[in-house]
């Protein structure tokens, strides 16, 4: 079952990384996601994800607080209104088509957006801690 654990998380990472080169294919959920296959199969890929500069910072937020920055949600919300204006201008979706992507858009920002904001945390201690 481990080595399944650690596919998935490699899917996952890859399926991060094409959401990095594309604006309209989120980053961050599927980091998230492989941040948790690989705390099931490889600890050391969890902890390279969890230190990666960039990423880092909002894993481990994601793990601790289950918080998404206000900077986080503006983005994730920004990019699903591109995602769904290209989807609507290439598509030229049915009206039922339309409503059940946006419906599902609509969800997916509604989630993100009503995640807590981060905690502030106390002078002197790391984001490692």
């Amino acid at each position: 079952m481990r080595w399944l654990w650690f596919a998935l998380g490699w899917l996952m990472l890859a399926l991060g990384a094409i959401g990095a080169l594309l604006p309209v294919m989120p980053t961050t959920i599927f980091l998230i996601l492989a941040v948790a296959c690989f705390a099931r199969s490889s600890p050391t890929f969890e902890r390279r994800l969890l230190a990666h500069p960039r990423y880092g910072p909002a894993l481990r937020l994601w793990r601790e607080q289950g918080a998404v920055t206000r900077k986080g949600k503006c983005f994730a919300s920004a990019g699903m209104a591109l995602g769904f204006a290209l989807f609507c201008w290439g598509a030229h979706p049915s009206l039922t088509l339309l409503l059940a992507v946006g419906a599902g858009f609509a969800a997916s920002a509604a989630y993100v957006l009503s995640r807590p904001a981060p905690r502030a945390r106390p002078l002197g201690s790391s984001a490692l801690d």
